[in-house]
């Protein structure tokens, strides 16, 4: 069904939202670039050893033309300091899933350009992140290291326990038959050293490749030894003595052409069905409006079926249930050419709209039919009326078929998504496929509004009880308080700093965004894995 959009683009509604939403897509693209300059800025550093940067090593693994998603771009934002202004994202890696050798693999590039590419409190999440996507959609993961490790400026003793599931991950990967391709670029010590040693293939560069578990420094300090870094851990020797390296590369150029050529050696389509590329329309009102239709503050009123309209196939789409719970959208239509059952909200759940939203995502398990879900909502309904009928049983219903249902699932923060509501329109609790947020995106347990006004009446409450008068100045600082610390932690760009979605993206690119996640899932689907019981071992 062809859907009549009733947004007018001259109106000053329009205009307003619009200038808003390319305001906080500015500043998205300010905050990305400033890993970025700062890594340019060592250039020279890398030109004098004979290198090329951690950009153009990416660019000469990818295959020219071809789409790169990348990944928790603002990994890291606001914990390496509280200054908005100096904080620096991207925790000193490049992480995404792209296109080597006609192959769609997972890639993560140690940005050495930062802090000689030493992990921060938020790279850890980062890598485990996209560890997860390559298992889960059996992609190929490709890792161009070169790292200092650890940084230990910003150690902590949870942090070293959890850095284990990195390596635990590769295990697993190699077990389930996922190969795991390591290039060796610059130094890798102690547990960084195990990047490589982990991997099933690795490719070393001449005089610039190091990895050992202790560089010459840490080797004298512990026992005395005067030994040199290549003699220690260069590729040469990895090569051709301890037998780490696969094969050695005269440079980074060919270090990254070597990747490529072990990608195509694996052959990785050759197992896939031949599935002909369904005709669809491009959507018939534009996806650039996008950004006129949504209000950045998620208190005023929209039609989600405006935003769907502008991402779906020929902008149509068929509504299930349309009478029934109308406040959550349930829609049919499809994103390039493939069936997708869409959930949005045009208001709190309330105990229609979460049965009728269970049903749905269980006709699309049914199906085999990947969800995506719109997330714009302050949560379940409360009150009198809806506790009497059943808001707690049938919210319930919504969130168990929500974490079983069996279909690819992709969700997108595009407004508020608050408490147990975003908890029912799989949030990051319930390990969506991919989930990506929208620059105007709030979540949290509720508003910073919410939280003060909830505060402000238990103190009152409290007063009364013990028949004391209320310090009216008292509470009004507490709650300013409360609502400051609530909102700072619930916009779009802290909460990726916080790696809890797999990043920010610019709300006219959905439908590109959808479009890739969706073939991405589908293809992992379709590939039968040859699983081993232990992985790959190095002798």
């Amino acid at each position: 069904m062809s859907f009549a959009s009733g947004i007018v683009t001259g109106s000053d509604s329009y205009r307003r939202n619009r200038a808003d939403m390319l305001a906080l897509i500015e500043q998205l693209r300010a905050l990305e670039a400033r890993p970025v300059a700062l890594s340019e800025q060592r250039r020279a550093r890398f030109e004098a050893r004979g290198q090329i940067t951690p950009r153009e090593r990416l660019a000469r693994l990818l295959d020219p033309g071809m789409p790169f998603l990348q990944l928790h771009t603002l990994a890291g934002y606001l914990t390496d300091t509280e200054d908005a202004e100096t904080s620096i994202p991207g925790s000193s890696l490049i992480a995404g899933i792209g296109f080597v050798s006609g192959t769609r693999c997972a890639v993560l590039v140690d940005d050495s350009g930062i802090k000689a590419g030493a992990m921060g409190e938020k790279s850890l999440p980062a890598v485990l992140s996209l560890q997860s996507l390559a298992l889960r959609h059996k992609l190929p993961f490709i890792h161009m290291v070169e790292s200092a490790g650890a940084n230990l400026m910003e150690y902590t003793v949870g942090l070293w326990a959890e850095g284990g599931k990195l390596f635990r991950n590769f295990a697993w990967m190699s077990a389930a038959g996922i190969p795991n391709i390591a290039v060796l670029h610059g130094p890798s010590t102690a547990g960084g050293a195990y990047m490589p040693g982990m991997a099933d293939y690795v490719i070393g560069v001449k005089k610039n490749g190091m990895a050992a578990l202790a560089g010459a420094a840490l080797v004298h300090a512990a026992t005395g030894e005067r030994a040199n870094d290549r003699d220690l851990g260069g590729s040469e020797m990895h090569a051709s003595k301890s037998g780490l390296v696969e094969y050695l590369a005269e440079d980074d150029v060919h270090g990254a052409e070597l990747a490529r050529d072990v990608v195509a050696r694996l052959d990785w389509n050759r197992g896939l069905p031949s599935r002909a590329v369904p005709d669809y329309a491009a959507p018939a009102l534009d996806p650039d409006e996008i950004a006129g239709v949504v209000p950045t503050d998620y208190r005023i009123p929209y039609d989600m079926r405006e935003v769907v309209a502008r991402i779906v196939d020929g902008s149509g789409f068929d509504e299930f249930k349309p009478g029934y719970g109308p406040a959550t959208l349930c829609l049919q239509a499809a994103i390039t050419g493939i069936p997708v059952g869409i959930i949005g909200n045009n208001g709190p759940l309330d105990p229609a709209g979460a049965t009728k939203a269970a049903q749905f995502i269980q006709l699309c398990g049914q199906s085999g039919t990947p969800l995506i879900f719109l997330s714009n909502t302050t949560g379940f309904m409360v009150g009198t009326e809806y506790e009497q009928a059943g808001m707690i049983k049938h919210g319930a219903k919504m969130i168990q078929v929500v974490s079983n249902v069996d279909v690819p699932r992709i969700a997108l923060y595009i407004g508020a998504s608050f408490g147990a509501g975003n908890y029912g329109m799989s949030g990051y609790g319930y390990r969506p496929d991919f989930l990506f947020a929208w620059p105007n995106a709030t979540t949290g347990v509720m508003g910073g509004d919410q939280a003060a006004g909830t505060m402000e009446m238990v103190a009152r409450a409290g007063a009364k009880r013990q028949g004391v008068e209320v310090d009216e100045e008292k509470l009004a600082k507490q709650g300013a308080m409360i609502t400051a610390h609530f909102n700072r932690q619930s916009g779009a760009f802290y909460t990726s700093g916080q790696v809890l979605d797999h990043g920010v993206i610019d709300p006219r690119d959905s439908r590109r965004v959808l479009g890739f996640c969706l073939q991405t899932c589908l293809e992992g689907q379709a590939r039968t894995l040859r699983p081993s019981s232990y992985g790959v071992h190095r002798f």
